[in-house]
């Protein structure tokens, strides 16, 4: 069983989903259990020592000032999971709630939180064994670390709270006698802080956002494409000259993509063939879709950073003797990416519904019958799939405007600023799901397009391969039908992969 051992590396978006998604068991390395000793035995020196530090002797927030005696510490960070387990709504998807649990122990395991070893073991065993909590997925101010949504995890820990287990939902002490994992008896000083005060669950929802978008960009490069075939488009736009004297590297990438994808094509053509030069969202595919490429590295690389990071409060530093208090819990480094993200997602699904228009339109597909079907009348063919389209884009742009330029005072104001991240990355993932139906709606129709010319046999060496896994899962459109199920069948379709993995075997890999 393939393995990720943290402490032995920086942890990217792929060791990400090789654990939540593909089964990866996870191991601490000895290295890294030195550190988390060391700095529990300085939180339990300073606790013997009776030294005011915050979260270890004092209360939380507003409580800062409240001392709290070495008899009290333990009921004190119970109290403060009990207290903070002020989620609402649906669980939060198992595959970002078992990166939650992830992101947290490698956080705990970099030696600045001052937990014991059995706090990160518990979480590791909930992860290898397959408990995953019941993490309501609204609650989170997203400053003072995701408090709410992580105090659920931690109830799991504890037998309290619920949990899922072999895809049942159960009370979390079932599910972890079921699983033949010991809960904990009782959270030491610093412990229950350690345990919540951090931006792991914003950055869990927003890493795995942000590695669909990824894969859902090559997607829409190789829709873009069908569609482009389907209205004899010009490939000049895609000459490398153009591209380089600008700059942009996901222009410069898209554009390389096109000549790959369509090499060999009999249906486009040149500038000046057929015509001059084709709309925007045909002629500018480099520049609109390598925006959001560049815009998702870019987010990337942030995710990575936070995924790796120390986000507690306060921290500990074994070298010095020193235990600090700041804000790395505050989400604003990521709210401001993830609102991002909803942007650049958003702009996919954009160009992808003004293709899907050209396709469908008389005025526009360059002979095509309306609404890509014979017998126009009594059959409506594609006209509702760009309503729904539209309707998706709209809703988009709604859910685009930014979570983080919203603000509110919490704990009587000792928290007076927040960064919304985790509405931010929450957004970004229902947009992202819009999109993906979007996309699933263009290569519909551009397929139809294709078959409606008689033109397979023209394809280029990418766009051939898109067609023929097309048309493995749903048909050729000759008479109105329930499309909601060839909708569903083609989303299903994008989120396998297997259209990219045919075209990425055929011509090599994707940008």
């Amino acid at each position: 069983m393939e393995k990720f051992i943290i402490g032995n590396k920086k942890i990217t978006l792929e060791d990400l989903i090789n654990v939540t998604r593909n089964g990866y068991q996870v191991e601490i390395s000895e290295e890294a259990y030195k550190k988390v000793d060391e700095a529990r035995a300085l939180v339990d020196r300073y606790v013997k020592e009776k030294k005011v530090s915050y979260g270890i002797t004092t209360g939380f927030g507003k409580f800062s000032d409240t001392v709290i005696s070495e008899e009290e510490t333990g009921i004190l960070q119970r109290n403060l999971i009990m207290s903070h387990s002020c989620g609402v709504g649906n669980p939060i998807p198992l595959d970002a709630a078992r990166g939650i649990m992830l992101l947290r122990v490698v956080n705990m395991a970099k030696g600045h939180s001052g937990v014991r070893r059995i706090i990160i073991d518990t979480l590791v065993k909930m992860l290898n064994k397959g408990v995953i909590p019941f993490i309501p997925e609204k609650g989170s101010l997203g400053a003072s670390g995701d408090l709410a949504p992580l105090s659920h995890m931690v109830l799991v820990m504890l037998g309290l709270g619920k949990a899922f287990y072999k895809n049942e939902l159960l009370s979390g002490k079932e599910a972890m006698d079921k699983a033949g994992i010991k809960v904990i008896d009782a959270l030491s000083s610093k412990e229950g802080l350690a345990l919540i005060n951090g931006t792991q669950v914003m950055t869990s929802i927003g890493a795995h956002v942000t590695y669909d978008a990824i894969n859902l960009m090559k997607h829409l490069d190789l829709a873009g494409a069908l569609t482009l075939e389907t209205q004899n488009g010009i490939t000049c736009a895609f000459d490398p000259r153009i591209h380089e004297v600008r700059g942009h590297k996901g222009q410069i990438d898209t554009a390389e993509n096109y000549r790959n994808i369509l090499t060999e094509s009999k249906n486009t053509t040149k500038q000046g063939v057929v015509r001059v030069q084709d709309p925007y969202v045909l002629r500018c595919i480099p520049q609109i879709h390598g925006a959001s490429k560049d815009a998702l590295e870019y987010i990337k690389n942030k995710v990575e950073t936070e995924m790796d990071a120390v986000t507690d409060n306060p921290i500990i530093f074994c070298d010095t003797d020193d235990v600090i208090s700041g804000g790395n819990f505050h989400g604003q480094p990521m709210a401001l990416p993830f609102d991002f993200l909803g942007i650049a997602i958003s702009e996919m699904a954009n160009v992808s519904e003004r293709r899907i228009e050209r396709l469908v339109n008389p005025a526009l597909n360059n002979g095509l019958p309306a609404f890509l079907v014979k017998n126009g009348g009594v059959n409506s063919g594609f006209m509702i799939v760009q309503y729904s389209a539209a309707s998706l884009v709209s809703e988009n742009k709604v859910l685009a405007h930014p979570a983080s330029v919203d603000s509110i005072p919490s704990s009587a104001n000792q928290e007076d600023h927040v960064s919304m991240g985790t509405i931010a990355a929450r957004k970004a993932g229902e947009i992202l799901k819009n999109t993906r139906n979007v996309i699933a709606m263009e290569l519909l129709a551009a397929c139809q397009g294709i078959d409606l010319r008689e033109s397979q046999d023209k394809l280029g060496k990418g766009t051939k391969k898109v067609y023929e896994e097309i048309r493995k899962v749903v048909s050729y459109y000759d008479k109105d039908r329930v499309m909601h199920i060839d909708i569903n069948a083609m989303e299903e379709l994008i989120k396998s992969n297997k259209i990219v993995e045919a075209v990425e075997k055929e011509i090599g890999k994707l940008n």
